[in-house]
């Protein structure tokens, strides 16, 4: 039966104010009397749709994501943020498009959905789809396809209307491949006139992260015990071995046990519950939320998940001075009880049910379920690198977590001791399935395998073994070939193999082999190059002795699964991309100017946020994956901080050629976020309590998130700071706006700014001044210089400029001016004239800042 906890939720948990023909109803007035100010015509939005919906309980709202179609066909990313209370609107956020009748190119697909399949995945370069077919279907126009042996996932194809450059309506299908390799999700639309892709977006973003090291960094001691406050009442008695929030990782803080985490109310029936009953569904690493599993193999299919076993007790040993693939029962933990963290928390401030978050089973019965998010540990598919890929609510999103180069170049895994014209160490990569070398060395004599077909190659075995006792006890070498390495490697191991060489059949490097191992193998395995290979091949068809050893040296690889800081970031992909436009528009961050990388960064911070943290230090992002101390630079252009010195990031560095798109963009909007969470606490005090707590970080964390919310597709900067100012008037009745202002024009994200076109990373103009005093509508807050009063002069300079501000004393203010570089060139008083000297500065651009006592201001400043 199901639990009366359950009933008790789908009665009391929020529900939509209104129903949603009345909805569309008062968002249709509501653009009918403003229709002249957007030259909208009433046929534009006569056929509006509800496509996503949820109340928010901040905001004491609805909200209503509201899709603009043609004849029921919609138009790409057109969908309208509309923000409802008594049945008004009292916000909205559109940008539909106009005179659409007149624009429509064509109603009716030349192209049938397998046709645009086939032209998709053709002009791709992924191959040629089999057997395609149709496995759902809302409509004729709106299907469901077969993974057709080009995805991962079965391809859901609908049609739409998508805008050209030169305006015109092309109709189009819109369709997603999830690669099998699973290095892209592509979301296309295809013309379905003549098959060309109008448009493409990949739904996996990869955070490619640079990679530099310093080594002689110090772990903190683990096992320390930790008791979890607001645990669930249906407690199931489940255990961790973790490093729990807010510890980033290794580096930064203890291993912890954690006892019964889960949340009562966002997870009620616990972490390993899917079916909303009482009592765990699974004792692995599986659940409502999330299913974490090892793909060395990189497969994209679940792998090995340790199993807790009836009591669901996760405590696994870890050590660190071995290769990580022995460490995977604790790394996998790890990343369940994180994604199960993060889906648990940020469900408070908003994203939760009924906004798209992810889970099998939607326990409120609101939006989709069937989309828990797919954990893949330890991925053998890439290095230096992590990534999550959203599709829509109700399509399972996919997080894949890599491993770290090492500190230093790793020892060479095979030694060649006999015979002396062969003797020396060679390269290899270990398999991505079957145990890891480890620090015991297996010392053999080898032995070449052959099989019944010598035509292609007899030493490929992909047909059965002619020489079995040859290989009894024996490291032995097999050729790449056409069958797969998991049937090769059994067939050695059935032989008495301690171990395999692999030998590349094609020049070039070695790569990991790859293959789904159902935990048959349970011998070592590695491949080496063609040459090296055809060598030792060379000297044992010419019968000489060769032997050796393989062992696993170090320095080990550093496994992804315990910076709990990028595990963090890639799950805000999955919340930024599903709060961005409504739950079931996933293709809104793909503009130039987009933060989806800066909300990531911001909410990995945010969740390892401590009372001890201060405000000016400097916070790196990814310090413990690149294998840098905590005080590391990470893989940002700079650390986090409020203190320019540290990070002098303003909204101009968004158009330099240096920063990183859409890495370094983002960098410059978390650094906005994370000086506006610093702000608001300055205002109400820090509350360590990251789920119910009261302080200035939770108000940061839910109005980001009510302005993911409310700022429309394809946003930029200002869409994005505008989102958040009204998220604070509908939710604090604009208490805070200009706390929020200051903090923004701070880093020239000011009342002048110009955003430009959001298609766009380099027509962006910042600015550093207020909104004038009648607009506001409050009084500036003491700690900050009204932009409007203070000034530099004169601006160009040559040998020195002058402070002013308005019945203000700026004598002995202290000024530190930077390169654009964000260098320190120069640091000094300046003099009782309020006059600063800059003679020794060169010709060039500058940025000044000034502080005198808790006052602080920041202004553009050009040496002539």
């Amino acid at each position: 039966m199901k639990s009366k906890l359950l009933l008790f939720l789908l009665v009391f948990s929020s529900v939509s104010l209104v129903s949603a023909q009345t909805e569309i109803d008062i968002v249709k007035n509501y653009l009918e009397q403003k229709k002249s100010e957007n030259l909208l015509l009433t046929d534009d939005f006569s056929d509006l749709i509800l496509a996503s919906q949820h109340f928010s309980k901040s905001t004491n709202a609805d909200i209503i994501y509201a899709q603009q179609t043609y004849s029921g066909i919609p138009i790409h990313n057109a969908i309208g943020n509309f923000v409802l209370r008594n049945s008004s609107v009292k916000y909205a956020k559109y940008d539909y498009e106009v005179d659409l009748a007149s624009r429509i190119s064509t109603q009716s697909p030349v192209l049938t959905p397998e046709q645009a399949l086939n032209a998709a995945s053709t002009l791709l370069g992924i191959g040629n789809p089999t057997n395609i077919s149709i496995v759902g279907s809302k409509s004729s126009n709106n299907l469901i396809l077969s993974k057709s042996g080009v995805s991962i996932d079965d391809i859901p194809v609908q049609l739409v209307y998508y805008k050209s450059e030169s305006g015109v309506l092309n109709l189009a299908w819109d369709l997603s491949i999830h690669m099998i390799d699973g290095s892209h999700w592509w979301s296309v639309r295809v013309d379905a006139s003549n098959g060309r892709i109008l448009d493409k977006m990949d739904w996996i973003v990869n955070c490619n992260f640079d990679h530099s090291t310093i080594v002689g960094r110090t772990f903190r001691p683990p096992f320390q015990i930790q008791e979890t406050t607001g645990a669930n009442l249906l407690q199931d008695g489940a255990v961790y071995n973790v490093y729990p929030y807010p510890v980033e990782s290794p580096i930064h803080g203890d291993r912890a046990i954690v006892t019964d985490p889960s949340d009562n109310e966002f997870s009620p029936f616990g972490w390993h519950d899917t079916n909303g009953e009482v009592g765990p569904d699974h004792t692995i690493t599986r659940g409502n939320n999330v299913h974490a599993y090892e793909d060395r193999g990189a497969v994209n299919v679940p792998g090995y998940s340790p199993d807790g076993g009836d009591d669901l007790n996760f405590d696994f040993p870890l050590d660190f001075n071995q290769p990580p693939q022995l460490n995977e029962d604790a790394a996998i933990t790890n990343l369940f009880y994180w994604n199960n963290i993060i889906h648990d928390m940020w469900s408070y401030y908003g994203f939760d049910e009924a906004s798209g978050n992810f889970q099998q089973t939607n326990y409120t019965a609101q939006a989709f379920g069937n989309d828990y998010v797919r954990a893949e540990a330890q991925d053998g598919g890439g290095l230096n690198n992590a990534n999550f890929g959203t599709p829509p609510d109700g399509s399972r999103p996919r997080m894949q977590m890599f491993l770290w180069s090492s500190s230093g170049p790793p020892e060479a895994p095979l030694t060649v001791e006999t015979p002396e014209s062969l003797a020396g160490d060679y390269d290899g990569v270990p398999a991505g399935f079957g145990p890891a070398l480890t620090s015991e060395a297996i010392i053999a004599n080898f032995a070449l395998a052959k099989d019944e077909e010598i035509d292609p190659d007899e030493n490929d075995i992909c047909q059965p073994i002619t020489n079995p006792s040859e290989l009894d006890q024996k490291i032995v070498i097999i050729r790449r070939g056409d069958c797969t390495f998991v049937s090769k490697i059994l067939l050695a191991q059935e032989a008495g193999a301690l171990a395999v060489i692999m030998v590349n059949n094609v020049p070039g490097a070695p790569i990991t082999m790859g293959g789904e191992d159902t935990g048959d193998i349970v011998i070592p395995s590695i491949m080496v190059n063609q040459a090296d290979g055809e060598a030792i091949i060379d000297a044992l068809i010419a019968e000489e002795n060769v032997s050796g050893f393989l062992v696993n040296s170090g320095p080990y690889q550093i496994d992804g699964d315990f910076d709990n800081g990028i595990i963090a970031h890639e799950y805000g992909h999955g919340i930024s991309n599903r709060l961005t436009a409504g739950a079931q528009n996933a293709s809104c961050l793909g503009n130039e100017e987009q933060m989806g990388e800066g909300w990531s960064d911001w909410l990995g911070l945010m969740m390892t946020i401590s009372a001890d943290d201060i405000a000016t230090e400097g916070r790196g992002i990814g310090t413990y994956a690149i294998n840098q101390e905590i005080t590391g630079l990470g893989i940002r252009p700079f650390r986090y901080s409020t203190n320019f010195s540290v990070n002098p990031a303003t909204y101009d560095y968004t158009n330099r050629p240096s920063i990183s798109r859409p890495h370094g963009i983002g960098f410059v909007w978390a650094t906005m976020l994370w000086d506006l969470n610093w702000a608001l606490i300055d205002q109400y005090g820090f509350d360590s309590d990251l789920y119910n707590g009261t302080g200035g970080n939770n108000f940061n964390m839910q109005l980001v998130i009510d302005g993911m919310k409310l700022q429309g597709c394809s946003p930029g900067f200002i869409d994005g700071r505008d989102a958040i100012l009204e998220a604070d008037i509908l939710a604090n009745d604009g208490v805070n706006q200009c706390l929020i202002w200051e903090v923004f024009a701070k880093r020239g994200l000011g009342w002048s700014a110009e955003q430009g076109s959001s298609g766009s990373r380099s027509d962006q103009t910042e600015a550093f001044d207020l909104p004038p005093n009648e607009d506001l509508n409050c009084a500036l807050s003491s700690d900050g210089f009204g932009a409007e009063t203070f000034g530099i002069y004169p601006n160009p300079a040559k040998d020195y400029f002058n402070l002013s501000l308005t019945n203000t004393d700026l004598s002995n203010s202290k000024v530190d001016i930077y390169d654009l570089n964000g260098k320190l060139v120069l640091s000094k008083m300046s003099d009782s004239n309020q006059r600063v000297d800059v003679q020794q500065l060169n010709s060039g651009m500058y940025v000044v800042l000034v502080e005198s006592g808790s006052k602080t201001f920041t202004q553009k400043l050009l040496v002539q």
